[in-house]
């Protein structure tokens, strides 16, 4: 059984550490907000000026005013700021906050990340991601294990343009949880009933069991 989006979502809350300042991109990754402990202290930061993000608002309560940096209508927790373009991205830059997790249509097993073009196809833009990739103490990537049509999105080396060099820390799919080796990726956690054999099917790179020789521990999240 592979993770819903929505535990995807939960597993990469697990990431979060209490009191922690963290930025969630567009896609995937907006569902983590619903999952961070509202006791744990952490900062959710939306690159278009907000410092405070909570999760999605209950239909009905939406305000048009407050809105995420892809334009979907979100709370505010108590404490919560806004501030303009300038001094958010100088708090992206100034390498003030503390994880940052990405959509991706690449991942490498250096650590190189592509999320913002395909060749080929239509180019929107690489907006804030390149500053938040390289400006974050941590970066997570949240991203289907392969594409639509079924080509591998964990590669040796990424063939669309580049996002940022070396920056992604761990990658969590529906398939389980993968750190980036180098020369491949490290299983450190896979979902219910997936096997490492199945893994590696849809995988461009080698994967592994981590080095001690545990075995790798597979839950559902909550």
């Amino acid at each position: 059984m592979t993770w819903t989006r929505d535990q995807i979502a939960a597993r990469a809350a697990e990431e979060v550490p209490p009191g922690a300042t963290i930025n969630l991109g567009i896609g995937l990754p907006t569902l983590v907000a619903g999952h961070i402990c509202a006791d744990g202290g952490v900062m959710v930061h939306s690159e278009n000026g907000l410092l405070g993000m909570g999760p999605f608002p209950f239909e009905g309560d939406e305000d048009p005013h407050l809105i995420n940096a892809g334009k979907q209508t979100v709370t505010v927790v108590a404490g919560g700021a806004f501030f303009d373009s300038a001094m958010s991205f100088s708090m992206i830059r100034g390498g003030h906050l503390d994880v940052v997790m990405l959509g991706a249509m690449q991942v490498g097993s250096n650590g190189d990340i592509a999320n913002w073009s395909i060749p080929g196809g239509r180019t929107m833009g690489i907006g804030g991601a390149m500053d938040l990739a390289t400006g974050c103490r941590r970066v997570v990537a949240l991203m289907t294990h392969t594409s639509k049509r079924g080509a591998a999105k964990l590669v040796d080396r990424c063939t669309f343009p580049l996002t940022a060099a070396g920056a992604v820390n761990r990658v969590i799919t529906e398939l389980g949880v993968f750190d980036p080796a180098g020369d491949g990726f490290v299983a450190v956690q896979l979902a219910p009933d997936v096997t490492l054999d199945f893994v590696r099917e849809r995988t461009d790179a080698p994967v592994t069991r981590p080095e001690t020789g545990d075995d790798i521990t597979k839950r559902t999240p909550r």
